[in-house]
């Protein structure tokens, strides 16, 4: 996602977080005698709180829900263009077919190359990012990528070290509310580690050799952003070190199966490059 949106977002995530942490304080915050329950109030309002340590995959899915209609509020523009969101899908579906979680892929109006995913099968790609690809099998490879995230939990588990860090969590657990805005906070400003970024990775290669897809699109889309890291890999591991991981990783070398495998580059041209460049993208 672009500089400017993210920021913009990213202010707009803050004041809601500032905001859902003071009720939340005014909640559980005034002394009580020792036998009374801080988080009643809470309850007594129907919040629901969720420990996030031991989210249920239903949960999961209403965080995800949740902060997909913030970041909509706030200012991510969907691309509406059916043919590609349904060319997204497909692909997308492919991959999930491998997976026990339901996913809901989304294309983002945005020149820049950003992918990002959040809770609860929540995958983003932006429109940038399908023009750097040169075929759906490099496309798959990001896509896969970002399953891998949600896969291993590792936004709920930031969200978590947040939270903590914080002082946002109770006995009973977290404010649903302020767990989806961290969500949208942690979706441009999470500091990812490399070890997470390695299991993303190897992850989605499972994914792409599973779908059919040709494990080398991964490695292969890696090297075309080594020279000048888009803003979704600015706190990642070095592409030139993930691109030897991959390379290593990599078990077949299928890169001669063309449209099976995913590596037509003239149909993707037709069916999604020159398209969004002739709608101005």
């Amino acid at each position: 996602m672009s500089n400017q949106l993210a920021q913009r977002i990213r202010r707009r995530c803050s004041s809601l977080l500032i905001a859902s942490t003071a009720a939340l304080s005014v909640a559980i915050g005034v002394p009580a005698p020792a036998e009374a329950i801080p988080w009643l109030p809470l309850i007594l309002r129907g919040v629901e709180l969720i420990q996030l340590s031991n989210v249920s995959e239903r949960q999961e899915t209403k965080i995800g829900q949740q902060i997909n209609s913030q970041l909509l509020r706030q200012g991510m523009d969907l691309y509406e263009d059916p043919v590609i969101n349904q060319y997204v899908n497909q692909v997308g579906q492919r991959l999930a077919a491998r997976s026990d979680r339901t996913y809901k892929f989304q294309v983002v109006k945005d020149k820049s190359i950003n992918a990002f995913a959040t809770t609860g099968g929540y995958v983003y790609v932006t429109t940038g990012l399908l023009k750097a690809a040169d075929n759906e099998a490099q496309l798959a490879s990001v896509i896969s990528h970002e399953m891998g995230h949600i896969e291993s939990r590792h936004l709920i588990e930031q969200m978590q070290q947040t939270a903590l860090s914080r002082g946002l969590v109770t006995a009973a657990g977290l404010d649903r509310n302020t767990a989806a805005n961290l969500g949208v906070e942690l979706a441009f400003n999470r500091p990812r580690s490399r070890q997470d970024e390695y299991e993303a990775d190897q992850a989605g290669l499972r994914y792409l050799s599973q779908s059919g897809y040709a494990e080398s699109a991964a490695p292969e889309f890696m090297k075309k952003l080594k020279s000048s890291a888009p803003s979704f890999l600015s706190t990642h591991p070095a592409p030139p070190e993930r691109v030897a991981a991959l390379q290593r990783a990599v078990k077949f070398d299928n890169r001669n199966c063309a449209r099976a495998c995913g590596l037509d580059n003239a149909f993707y041209n037709q069916k999604v490059r020159s398209r969004l460049t002739a709608k101005g993208l």
